[in-house]
C-alpha cells in the first residue's frame, strides 16, 4: 500500500493549552477570533476575503509556525532593519504535518517582496536561483515570474500571499500553469488571493474569510468570480449605475 506524503501541511488548529486576548490583534479580526481548524488540500488551497479579512494573517501565521521569516523568501531568510512585528497568532497555532517534509519550501509575500529582492541582490552568490538577474532589474510582474519559474523547485510546500499583485491577467494565467506545474511534481500549495483566475485552479479548497467566520465554499459561490462574471458581462450598465451612485 502506497501511503501518501502529501498534504506535506494537513491541517491548522487553535491551541487548547494557550489563551487568547479577544480584545487585541489578531482577535479583533472576527474570522481569527472564531476559527478553530482547517484542513489543507493535497495539491492547492486559497485562502479569500476582503481586505483586512484575516486571510494574509493566517498565512503568515502558519509560514512563521514553518519557520519562515516574516518577509517571505526560504527559511533561511532573515531580513533585518525592518519591522519583525507579527500577529502572534502562530504561538496559538497547532499545526498537522505529513510524516514526509517536502524537499523544497518558499513563502512568497506580495507586500514585502521588496526587501527580498534587496536581501538576494546583497547575496548574489543566490541569484543564480533565481534566474540569474538582479530582481530589482526586472519590473514587479518579471521578478515575481522568475522566483515563481526558478526558484520554486517542485517537491515542495509553497505558501503566497496575492502573487497576482504583479501580474497582468496574462501573467495571472501563465501562474496558474506554474502552479500546475508545481502540484504535477508532487508540491502543495496554499494562495491567499483576490484572483478570479488563480481561483479557478480545478479542485482546489476555498476557504472564504468573512465577519461570520471562515468556511469553505465552491468558486462559483466566491464573491470574486460573481462580481468580476457580471461585470464583464453587463459592464455598461454596471459602469453607468456606479457613476450614478457617484
Amino acid at each position: 500500500m502506497t501511503i501518501n506524503k502529501k498534504p506535506y501541511l494537513q491541517s491548522a488548529a487553535l491551541r487548547p493549552d494557550t489563551v487568547a486576548d479577544l480584545e487585541r490583534y489578531p482577535f479583533t479580526i472576527p474570522a481569527i477570533r472564531d476559527f478553530v481548524q482547517m484542513d489543507f488540500h493535497r495539491d492547492v488551497t486559497f485562502f479569500v476575503g476582503e481586505n483586512g479579512s484575516g486571510k494574509s494573517t493566517m498565512l503568515e501565521a502558519l509560514a512563521v509556525g514553518l519557520g519562515f521569516g516574516k518577509d517571505g523568501g526560504t527559511r533561511s531568510v532573515r531580513i533585518t532593519g525592518v519591522s519583525d512585528q507579527v500577529s502572534g497568532l502562530h504561538e496559538h497555532l497547532r499545526l498537522g504535518k505529513s510524516y514526509k517534509k517536502p524537499n523544497d519550501s518558499y513563502f512568497l509575500r506580495a507586500e514585502s517582496f521588496f526587501n527580498v529582492a534587496s536581501y538576494m541582490d546583497e547575496m548574489p552568490e543566490y541569484l543564480g536561483s533565481y534566474g540569474g538577474k538582479s530582481l530589482h532589474a526586472q519590473s514587479h510582474g518579471e521578478a515575481f515570474m522568475a522566483t515563481m519559474l526558478n526558484k520554486l523547485r517542485g517537491q515542495g510546500l509553497y505558501l503566497l500571499d496575492e502573487p497576482e499583485a504583479a501580474l497582468s491577467p496574462s501573467r495571472q494565467l501563465a501562474a496558474l500553469s506554474v502552479i500546475h506545474q508545481l502540484v504535477q511534481d508532487d508540491s502543495q500549495l496554499i494562495i491567499a488571493t483576490h484572483s478570479p483566475i488563480l481561483l479557478a485552479y480545478p479542485h482546489a479548497k476555498i476557504y472564504m474569510f468573512t465577519g461570520g467566520g471562515i468556511h469553505e465554499v465552491a468558486y462559483e459561490d466566491t464573491e470574486h468570480y460573481a462580481v468580476t462574471r457580471d461585470f464583464l458581462n453587463n459592464y455598461p450598465r454596471r459602469l453607468e449605475q456606479l457613476f450614478e451612485e457617484e
